[in-house]
């Protein structure tokens, strides 16, 4: 390419005060058809303890982000073979490397192009020739916040529930272990998970009237799911932010979640909905607006929920709850 990756008048960056507790151990794949560029970056990204790996077009970046996942991925545009666009798209369609975030470095500037690179799904739009200190200040935010939203995610794994998320489109954009093995279950392919997911979907993110980001959905019913080998239900938890969905999938022929521990820990129906979503992180407010009751009935319904479970606090009632309903995921 004719345009340099960064000008003339700049040097690569140096360390200032030490390497950067962000950015060091970062695994880095930098996506370029000129060598020149490449060796450029590098220069630029060694200083500060950052692994870089290279791709030449968008084809190789996909086979060696799948091999070693790396912690981002800096994306020239237009390549030979498979460009930039096209191989972002591919990897937000891929719930392992989703999460990956993707800062485009192109000599196109028009807007066209500016929005078809976030449209792919990239976090960020650099335009060449590229200056070191911006590059590494953008690089710093978006790897903190991936880690942030990784770390997340890490720890919705680990209570092992059939929770995913998707976006406006009803495109799924991650999910724990469980949901994968459930949808498995179901014979629910990545073709049907592509094709057949979002159409089901969109009826139901409609539904919520696009709320503001972190409005709690009245999600007391589940909606079921087409055109499976096994019947699978989903429900609206809530909207995470403006484009982003929480869902949970239920399996349609296991005993109603709330039914469980009201059978198990020997609580009346209320209750039980109440721990319900106690242990689905909701606050008591939040909880008085999904069952249509008053946050103080919320705070007397907790008065006798506690002593029934043998608990002193929310955080140890949601986990007794959560050991029962993952018995027998």
């Amino acid at each position: 390419m004719n345009n340099p990756v960064f000008p003339e008048s700049n040097t690569p960056a140096q360390v200032v005060n030490g390497q950067d507790t962000n950015m060091e151990n970062a695994i880095v794949l930098v996506v370029d058809d000129s060598p020149e560029a490449l060796s450029l970056i590098n220069d630029a990204l060694e200083p500060f303890g950052i692994s870089v790996l290279v791709a030449l077009e968008g084809k190789q970046a996909l086979t060696i982000a799948k091999r070693l996942r790396p912690d981002m991925i800096l994306m020239d545009a237009i390549m030979p073979t498979m460009d930039g666009f096209e191989a972002c798209a591919l990897l937000k369609q891929d719930p392992e490397l989703a999460n990956i975030p993707v800062i485009f470095m192109t000599g196109l500037t028009d807007t066209e192009n500016i929005v078809r690179g976030l449209e792919a799904g990239g976090v960020d739009y650099l335009t060449k020739p590229i200056s070191p200190a911006e590059l590494l200040a953008r690089m710093k935010v978006h790897l903190s916040n991936a880690r942030l939203t990784n770390s997340a995610q890490q720890a919705l794994d680990a209570t092992g529930q059939n929770l995913l998320t998707v976006n406006q489109l009803g495109q799924l954009q991650w999910a724990t272990p469980q949901t994968y093995a459930l949808l498995a279950k179901a014979d629910a392919d990545e073709r049907w998970q592509t094709q057949q997911l979002p159409t089901q979907l969109i009826p139901l993110l409609q539904t919520s009237a696009m709320p503001q980001p972190g409005h709690t959905i009245n999600a007391s019913g589940a909606t079921a799911l087409k055109h499976l080998d096994y019947p699978l239900e989903v429900k609206l938890i809530e909207a995470r932010s403006d484009t982003e969905f929480l869902l949970k999938l239920i399996d349609a022929r296991r005993e109603p979640e709330d039914l469980r521990l009201q059978n198990a820990l020997q609580l009346t129906a209320r209750e039980a909905e109440v721990l319900l979503w106690i242990a689905n992180g909701k606050t008591n407010r939040e909880i008085a607006e999904i069952l249509s009751i008053s946050p103080r009935t919320i705070n007397k319904h907790l008065e006798q929920l506690f002593p029934k479970l043998g608990v002193e606090n929310r955080t140890a009632a949601a986990a007794k709850a959560l050991r029962i309903l993952n018995q027998a995921e």
